[in-house]
């Protein structure tokens, strides 16, 4: 019998990457196992697993994989598999960078809209059938600046310079792009943020970004300006926020992500005034793992032929 590598699909959804891998015409090239994320793989599993799909794995678990080859996570960030004290040096991971462009962009342009125009409070008029005036305020010639113009970021500008707003932004290797009137470095943050009548957080989680927004970061913020959150938690003080926000050092904050999700009750994020706390709906799809199996059925047939695979992290840079 020919001698298949194992894959498996540790997740609660493996339909879809079983259907993608069939339609692909890969099914007789990988021996397929799927597991429940409440379950740990079996000793055989470990032994002859080469190919891994999860969204993470516990430490200790990796070394026992002996020859576990490659591993594909299902989410973009990878801070909890970087932050494993065991990941093999010789196993290639890859992220699910990217596939959140079919809803994000359009998640970040709805907290856009709810910032500038009074739909929120035109529900709350209607439920005491109040004729109210409102005045919308526009995006057009307003300045939106990106703090990591990655996919997600790019795919932002072309949205919002379609509305007629000024984009800017900072990335890692800055070089000139469509939509985007500035692309600056890291170093130059301080420049963004004084120029940006919004400023939108994509940076992904590492030790350089952790507590990247600071009181003195928010102080180069103009005081109308707002902080819109869709990276990680990670990447904000926030108690420094919280203050900022409170002393109208700016003008409040839309957060959708947090170090400690769901966000506890007791959080002041909840109760402070002029932040809206988002239940994490930036990048969840109905068809996720749809978009993610192509992706991953992308990387599989590049694995079985020997190519070079999509999206690999770069263990450096943290991402």
């Amino acid at each position: 019998m020919r001698n298949v590598p194992r894959l498996l699909l540790w997740t609660d959804t493996p339909g879809p990457y079983i259907d993608a891998i069939a339609k692909a015409g890969l099914s007789d090239r990988v021996t397929i196992d799927s597991l429940s994320r409440k379950d740990q793989p079996s000793e055989a599993q470990r032994a002859d697993t080469q190919v891994l799909l999860a969204a993470g794995v516990p430490a200790g678990l990796l070394p026992t994989m002996p020859n576990l080859r490659w591993a594909q996570s299902l989410t973009a960030g990878v801070e909890g598999w970087m932050a494993l004290p065991d990941l093999p040096d010789n196993l290639t991971l890859t992220c699910a960078r990217g596939t959140h462009r079919e809803s994000m962009p359009e998640n970040i342009l709805a907290a856009l809209f709810h910032i500038t125009k009074p739909f929120t409070a035109i529900v709350e008029d209607n439920k005491q059938s109040l004729w109210r005036h409102r005045v919308a305020t526009p995006l057009n010639g307003k300045t939106l600046g990106i703090l990591g113009l990655g996919a997600i970021g790019q795919d932002v500008a072309r949205l919002a310079t379609a509305l007629g707003m000024r984009v800017i932004g900072t990335r890692r290797r800055p070089a000139p792009m469509h939509d985007v009137a500035e692309v600056l470095p890291a170093e130059r943050t301080n420049e963004i943020l004084g120029q940006s009548d919004f400023v939108l957080l994509l940076l992904p989680a590492t030790p350089q970004t952790d507590n990247f927004i600071t009181a003195e970061r928010l102080a180069h913020m103009q005081p109308d300006a707002w902080l819109l959150n869709f990276g990680r938690g990670q990447l904000i003080n926030d108690n420094a926020l919280i203050a900022a926000v409170k002393a109208k050092t700016i003008a409040g904050a839309i957060l959708d992500v947090f170090r400690q999700e769901p966000l506890p009750q007791e959080h002041p994020f909840w109760s402070t005034e002029g932040i809206l706390v988002l239940p994490h709906i930036g990048g969840p799809h109905p068809q996720r793992d749809s978009i993610v199996a192509k992706l991953f059925v992308e990387n599989l047939g590049r694995f079985l032929d020997g190519r070079p695979l999509q999206e690999v992290v770069d263990r450096t840079a943290g991402y």
